[in-house]
């Protein structure tokens, strides 16, 4: 395998890998077990297969951990803050009570094992001091589910006892999914607009964020002009209010957004399928479904660790 293959590089071998051609089925069981090479058995839920392959081999998964984390209760906590939502450096050193110079050396570590990486905002804010601390992710989707509802209960799960992680999980399950999501949704935003922009492509693209505002979606292209964009997953169609929240959000952060371009996982109102602006590009589920379109033993990655 590859140093680092992309998401979409591991979520499409994944899917290969185990005959899943449904999206949303092959992300269910991706944000779970994503990045281990282990077969999974669709035609369990992933409940049963949590306490089949993890849950029952918590020690040898918890020992090859140590590995990467040598038992070091700062990673560890770092780690879980990170996967439990709280994603920025300095945000997550200040829910676990270190300074600032022993949380860097730490995130520094853990991005140097892959555990974590960076995800720098496209563009920095005008004034300097609406900065905000780098943004954090998972390399990947197994061991943010690990260190988010497996690593925080050791105890009781060393012991036998389900009962903290299956409350635990319970409440994240449903939308453990959509961080992933989002960062496949960049892989096709870059595919959507690669012939509209052919001739002045994308070259970096990503997410804006500063203490006052959060953008999901922000490309470069080489010419400079950008394109904003947001990701809605509610079960109604996105209304209006969807592009006028951003663009007031671009409009606060003092961004010339050239193009705009929306996910909503449920489609678009009428109000926008009557809008003829060259400048939207709205994307639904359908379209992200494409991403495991004309998968060959070509996506399939070699993974080293062992299986479960």
């Amino acid at each position: 395998m590859s140093k680092r293959p992309t998401l979409l590089q591991h979520f499409r071998s994944f899917a290969y890998q185990n005959n899943i051609r449904e999206f949303d089925k092959a992300l269910e069981y991706f944000a779970v077990f994503g990045g281990t090479g282990w077969d999974v058995d669709t035609s369990k839920s992933v409940e049963a297969l949590i306490e089949e392959k993890v849950l029952r081999n918590y020690e040898p998964i918890h020992k090859s951990m140590t590995r990467y984390t040598h038992n070091n209760p700062v990673y560890h906590m770092l780690l879980s803050i990170v996967a439990l939502g709280v994603n920025h450096e300095h945000d997550a050193f200040k829910k676990a009570k270190i300074g600032r110079d022993k949380g860097e050396e730490a995130m520094d570590y853990l991005e140097k094992k892959s555990l974590l990486k960076f995800d720098l905002s496209v563009e920095k804010p005008l004034k300097d001091s609406d900065g905000k601390s780098d943004r954090l992710l998972f390399e990947l989707p197994f061991m943010r589910f690990w260190f988010a509802v497996i690593s925080p209960h050791y105890k009781s799960i060393s012991e036998g006892d389900f009962s903290e992680f299956t409350q635990k999980w319970h409440i994240l399950r449903d939308n453990f999914s959509i961080l992933l999501s989002n960062q496949l949704v960049l892989d096709l935003v870059k595919q959507t607009v690669a012939k509209k922009f052919a001739d002045d492509p994308i070259v970096s693209i990503g997410s804006y964020y500063d203490k006052h505002v959060q953008i999901e979606i922000l490309a470069k292209r080489k010419s400079g002009k950008m394109l904003a964009g947001e990701c809605k997953y509610s079960k109604e169609a996105a209304k209006i209010n969807m592009l006028n929240s951003l663009k007031e959000k671009c409009q606060k952060a003092e961004l010339n957004i050239a193009d705009y371009v929306l996910f909503s996982k449920n489609g678009f109102s009428t109000e926008f399928e009557q809008m003829k602006d060259t400048d939207i590009t709205l994307l639904s589920h359908a379209h992200l479904a494409s991403l495991l379109d004309n998968l060959s033993e070509d996506d399939l990655l070699v993974y080293t660790n062992k299986k479960y």
